[in-house]
């Protein structure tokens, strides 16, 4: 059971909170309704991520043998066969889109849908294109928030797609940063792709997206249309936490070179977690205690 558990690697289940993001910006923080449902799609992407888990652990099981980390995984490691995991896949995919069919208006199941079908190709094929991996990955955050809309039923503004996109893309990018450093240590790529990328271009990367999120971000929180939604000119003033967020980010990334899992190294770094803490509060109190 214990390598069951960490095959479906429920600790990277807090990835899915991305489903409650349009609750928050949608002013329906405090909206029963919109919380139940929000938890619904929640245990929905929670049980679609965990059947991509298998499914990659069971198609990258040489190159997990051939990692230093990745090794360890139960089905690199020999302590479940890929028969099992394969029986595990298929029962999560499947509870994932039957559970999902619940919910009112019956859009969220072909989210869920398009979410393990995009994850099957990238897991099958499209991860050893470099730029095009990543991107998917950005763009499966994107459906996370799509699905939080869709079963509460709050229109997306175009900002938060385009920052949920660019922040993961980001996040994507310092991930590939740690196995270029493995292959540069090693000699050996742990992803086909890896060769695709280098340091020079995977610094400009996360220069780049992180400039480009930080200046949506920005233009969002004095956009007209987001002043008049709030009613808040004071928006803007959260942008300070957000420069604080990348900079350590990075500095995480590029001096300690601790980029290889963004889950936890968020879960572990005391000064990321008071600058997401204060972006919350601070962005709380401007929208709902006005």
């Amino acid at each position: 059971m214990k390598d069951i558990i960490r095959i479906i690697r429920p600790q990277q289940w807090v990835k899915n909170m991305f489903v409650f993001i349009p609750l928050f910006f949608g002013g329906s923080l405090f909206d029963l309704s919109d919380w139940l449902a929000s938890a619904v799609a929640f245990v929905e992407f929670s049980l679609a991520a965990s059947a991509v888990y298998c499914l990659n652990d069971i198609v990258d099981v040489e190159a997990d043998r051939r990692h230093p980390t990745k090794c360890l995984r139960p089905i690199a490691a020999g302590k479940v066969s890929v028969r099992h995991a394969t029986v595990l896949a298929v029962v999560l995919a499947v509870l994932s889109v039957a559970s999902s069919a619940v919910v009112p208006g019956g859009l969220l199941p072909w989210v869920v849908v398009s979410y393990l079908a995009m994850n099957a190709a990238y897991c099958l094929s499209l991860k050893d294109y470099a730029i095009v991996d990543v991107c998917i990955v950005s763009a499966g955050f994107v459906l996370r928030v799509v699905a939080g809309g869709v079963s509460t039923d709050i229109a997306l503004s175009r900002w938060i797609v385009m920052m949920t996109f660019l922040l993961t893309l980001f996040l994507s990018f310092a991930k590939r940063r740690d196995d270029v450093l493995i292959m540069n240590d090693t000699g050996v790529a742990p992803r086909r792709n890896t060769s695709r990328y280098n340091l020079t271009f995977i610094n400009q990367a996360i220069t780049i997206t992180g400039s480009v999120m930080l200046v949506c971000y920005i233009m969002y929180t004095v956009s007209p249309e987001v002043i008049g939604r709030f009613r808040s000119p004071n928006l803007y003033m959260t942008s300070f936490f957000v420069i604080l967020g990348l900079l350590r980010y990075v500095q995480l990334t590029v001096v300690d070179s601790r980029s290889g899992d963004p889950t936890r190294l968020v879960l572990s770094d005391r000064f990321l977690q008071l600058v997401v803490a204060g972006w919350l509060l601070a962005f709380a109190t401007i929208i709902y205690l006005r």
